[in-house]
């Protein structure tokens, strides 16, 4: 199954979670409002603006205004889906459900940090060949291996190439829009300390003096954290996250704080829309909006981004950039903006896996105060992907059925009719440019057998994935209650049906017992999908299907990679992106394909995906701004 936009995010966000005080009262009343004659469990309830009247009451949230219920129905009735969805599965008792108490925070004495020993040079060795360009912006594109190449050596300062960088955001974001903030007067000052370091011999790695983007869910001190939302743009965290202070520690240069869609949804923040650089018409896709955006631009060297369900995925492959998700609980996130406690990854976004790797070796372990974070190790460079058993998602890749029309109703309004004409016409759309881009889907399978490759036919498990994905939009609502309670959700930019103020007031009405619930078959998912990885090292799908939802339930790492570009013969893009569908491309953008893995083989992903990017070759990809 292939997800579009529109289908996603119905799948991701009709849902939340419960007040204690709901056990199913909503669910109860709109089954009693159904004559019992006739009541038939698989057909959606029937649920009216004066039930939702009655169970907020009890709730203790609202009052909702008439707009408000009506936006909520169809969410209600799509969470009340669910719930029956997870309730047909037989949960024998011995299933727990899929998260763990750690009780550190209420803890009276600072907990010691488990430390992990970084080695900074750990799948790395500079080229000596490397010659600095005329002009110092012919670097722009450059991988870190180059960059670290040439400043280590002294052939470039790391001032001339963050000011290069800083020249080339404050050139390019009027029409990209992705920066929220520049760190302009820290940047200057640690370029300065990393030449000064480099040149008194004491060189930390292959980041020392590489200038970097954070998504601005990231606290640095002294500059606002927006997290991308109305209401939030003047917030002070009077701290810098953990992995700003890793990437300071490894001498990279921190120049601008990113944007991302408002509280980690889509590319709308609260100054506009980010845009895809191979396209400008169109967004860049998110919540990593910036830096994958930033990235493909060739405005920064690398950036940091966060996925919790498709967030670094998504972008990164509308921008025709390299993203890898980490294993959860790999990468600690404190100072991070949570959205979703037991979804939450943070990662690297740049040109290459080999980049990944080497920010991902700086910024992976505990720190102390992520309880989720686990002491597993990085071993970067020390992999030969010729001895990994490769599999592959068959079904994934096997032909798309021919379109079907939807029968049209016996009786409908015009309105109805234009209505149902116009979803048609984008499904036929959407269906067209399916049946466009898996020829590159089937075109990377081609070129790992031409690797040598043999690749091995898996399945995954048939499981209600998108019955578990309100377990997200239940914490996000909890993370963000205040701004239900408060009526200060007015201040978020979208206000739509799919928009978090909406999804929040959802959230309320999602019975404490069903979440508990989820979370066990949550538990079948990880159990059955780490079976898969028993058979096989590394599995190749496409990037934007089941196995998306599946792995980000289940805590499995992600590389993303461009896979070509789409050819002067593919369908032409709509002349407005609505953000319903994230293939619409159209000649000349980016595709991509991902590789996943077992908890913790992140660096076999990254060796299995830096051998691909080396076969295939779309390494030196990037759009042209000019």
């Amino acid at each position: 199954m292939h997800l579009d936009r529109r289908l996603f995010l119905t799948a991701c966000t009709r849902a939340g979670i419960a007040s204690p005080l709901l056990p199913g009262i909503l669910y109860t009343l709109a089954a009693q409002a159904q004559d019992s004659a006739a009541t038939d469990q698989s057909k959606p309830p029937v649920i009216t603006p004066e039930m939702i009247d009655q169970a907020s009451l009890l709730a203790g949230v609202g009052p909702f205004t008439a707009e408000q219920k009506k936006m909520m129905i169809d969410g209600l009735v799509d969470q009340n889906g669910s719930i029956k969805a997870i309730r047909k599965l037989d949960l024998p008792n011995s299933v727990a459900p899929a998260f763990v108490f750690h009780p550190l925070p209420a803890a009276k004495e600072k907990q010691p940090c488990v430390t992990i020993d970084h080695d900074a040079f750990a799948g790395w060795s500079p080229n000596p060949s490397a010659v600095a360009p005329a002009r110092m912006e012919d670097l722009a594109f450059a991988n870190i291996r180059t960059l670290a190449s040439l400043l280590q050596a002294r052939k470039i300062t790391s001032l001339a190439l963050t000011q290069m960088y800083l020249a080339r955001l404050k050139r390019y974001d009027p029409t990209l829009h992705f920066v929220i903030n520049l760190t302009e007067e820290r940047a200057l000052a640690h370029a300065k300390a990393a030449d000064a370091e480099i040149a008194a011999g004491n060189y930390r790695g292959p980041l020392h003096g590489i200038p970097w983007g954070a998504k601005d869910l990231l606290a640095a001190k002294g500059y606002p954290t927006t997290w991308g939302a109305g209401g939030f743009e003047h917030q002070m965290i009077d701290e810098d996250a953990t992995v700003v202070q890793r990437l300071d520690a490894a001498g990279a240069v921190l120049v601008a704080k990113l944007t991302l869609g408002a509280l980690a949804m889509g590319d709308v923040w609260f100054g506009g829309r980010t845009r895809n650089p191979w396209n400008p018409a169109q967004g860049s896709s998110g919540s990593s909006a910036g830096p994958a955006s930033a990235v493909s631009a060739g405005c920064v060297g690398f950036a940091i981004g966060s996925e919790t369900l498709g967030s670094i995925s998504s972008p990164s492959t509308r921008c025709g950039v390299t993203g890898l998700r980490p294993t959860f609980g790999f990468v600690p996130r404190t100072g991070a903006m949570a959205l979703s406690w037991t979804m939450d990854k943070l990662g690297p976004i740049a040109r290459s896996a080999e980049d990944c790797a080497l920010v991902l070796n700086a910024i992976y372990g505990p720190d102390g105060k992520d309880t989720s974070v686990a002491a597993e190790p990085f071993h970067w460079g020390s992999i030969d992907w010729r001895s990994l058993r490769i599999g592959y998602l068959k079904s994934a890749f096997d032909s798309i059925s021919p379109f079907k029309s939807q029968p049209a109703p016996a009786e409908e309004t015009a309105a109805q009719k234009s209505d149902r004409e116009k979803r048609e016409a984008q499904r036929r759309q959407f269906h067209a440019r399916r049946v466009y881009d898996q020829r590159y889907d089937l075109a990377a399978l081609a070129r790992l057998r031409q690797m040598g490759v043999t690749l091995i036919p898996v399945e995954l498990p048939k499981l209600h994935y998108g019955a578990m994905t309100p377990l997200l939009n239940a914490e996000a609502a909890a993370a963000f209650d205040q701004l239900t309670l408060t009526g200060r959700d007015r201040l978020l930019t979208a206000q739509g049906p799919e928009d978090w103020p909406n999804i929040f007031r959802i959230a309320r009405f999602y019975p404490a017992v069903d979440y508990i619930q989820a979370n066990r078959a949550r538990t079948q998912v990880v159990q059955q999908l780490s079976e898969l990885f028993r058979h096989v090292d590394i599995i190749v799908t496409p990037t934007m299907d089941t196995q998306l939802v599946a792995t980000n339930l289940s805590g499995h790492p992600a590389l993303i990679v461009p896979n070509g570009l789409r050819g002067a013969d593919a369908p032409k893009p709509p002349k407005v992106d609505t953000g319903d569908y994230d293939n619409i491309g159209g000649p000349g953008t980016p595709v991509s394909i991902t590789f996943l893995a077992g908890h913790y083989q992140d660096a076999k992903l990254a060796a299995f995906g830096h051998s691909y990017q080396q076969a295939a070759g779309f390494l030196n990809l990037h759009p042209n701004l000019d």
